[in-house]
Parts: structure tokens; C-alpha cells; sequence
């Protein structure tokens, strides 16, 4: 058993078998995330084990996005011209049922902590954002070191880089 991450593909990949519990994110995979694709608005990638590559036992999709200057923290702000941020959004993340407390979140997490890197080496790109759906979900990135920004209490940013 080999944990592997790859992008979303419909014809490999078990988006209907896949439940985290929480409605919007299981429709998303289901039903839009491979359009999403398709039309170059967010990819997908998920996680799966070599031994059975169908079964995708979390997920989190990925897109361009901005956050105004004013949103981050002042010692944030430090040397960032006077105009929207470029950054990445984590527009969702999300754990099969089955699979929770094994650490697949973190795992999830630093993978687009990773390709936000990437994408900041080859194009730009300051921040990684994610909206948090309520308080808990809110408190799990910011164990991992977000920060809530100024204007909005459950949108979060990780500086990188």
C-alpha cells in the first residue's frame, strides 16, 4: 500500500462511492468537480491508495484567486505593492468517512501547501486562502498556521514562501 496523490479523473476514479459526511462536498465531487476541471476553474486532486486506485479516500480542489491587501495582517503587508495578492484557494478539502483520524487532512493540506510552492516558483503567488465552512474547521488550518484575515472571520491565509 502506497498513498498517492493524483489529479481527478472520472474514468478512474469512484467520485459517486466516495461520503465525508457533509453534503456540499460530497455533491461537489460528484457532481461538479470534473466540470470545474474541464472548464479551468479549480482542479481536483485526490488521494488514494496504489492497491486500489478507484476509491479516492479524500480530496481537495484548487484555484487562482486574489485577497485585497487589506485583508492581511499588517506584518503581513510588508513590502506587497498596493493592489490585490495574488493567491491560491483551497476551495475545498474533505476526508471519506471511513478514512478520518488517520491524518489524510494533513496529508491533503500539505499536498496544496506543496503546489501552492510550486505554482509560486512558476508564476507567483503569496498566499494560500481557504474559506472554513464554521469555527472547527476554521481552527484545524490554523493549526497548521493560517491566519484569519482582517474583514472576514472564518477566511483564512497561509503566507508562502
Amino acid at each position: 500500500m502506497a498513498l498517492v496523490f493524483t489529479v481527478l479523473d472520472g474514468r478512474n476514479h469512484d467520485r459517486g462511492g466516495f461520503a465525508c459526511g457533509v453534503a456540499a462536498l460530497d455533491d461537489y465531487l460528484h457532481h461538479r468537480a470534473g466540470q470545474h476541471q474541464r472548464d479551468g476553474i479549480a482542479t481536483t486532486h485526490v488521494l488514494i491508495d496504489d492497491a486500489l486506485p478507484a476509491r479516492i479516500l479524500g480530496y481537495c480542489s484548487l484555484s487562482a484567486a486574489q485577497v485585497h491587501l487589506g485583508e492581511l495582517r499588517e506584518e503581513d503587508r510588508k513590502r506587497l505593492p498596493a493592489y490585490p495578492v495574488p493567491a491560491i484557494r483551497v476551495g475545498r478539502l474533505a476526508v471519506s468517512q471511513t478514512e478520518k483520524g488517520r491524518g489524510y487532512g494533513q496529508l491533503l493540506l500539505g499536498h496544496a501547501v506543496n503546489l501552492a510552492m510550486s505554482v509560486r516558483q512558476t508564476m507567483g503567488g503569496r498566499v494560500l486562502v481557504v474559506d472554513a465552512k464554521d469555527a472547527a474547521v476554521a481552527a484545524f488550518y490554523e493549526g497548521f498556521g493560517f491566519r484569519r484575515t482582517a474583514n472576514a472571520t472564518l477566511t483564512l491565509y497561509l503566507p508562502i514562501g
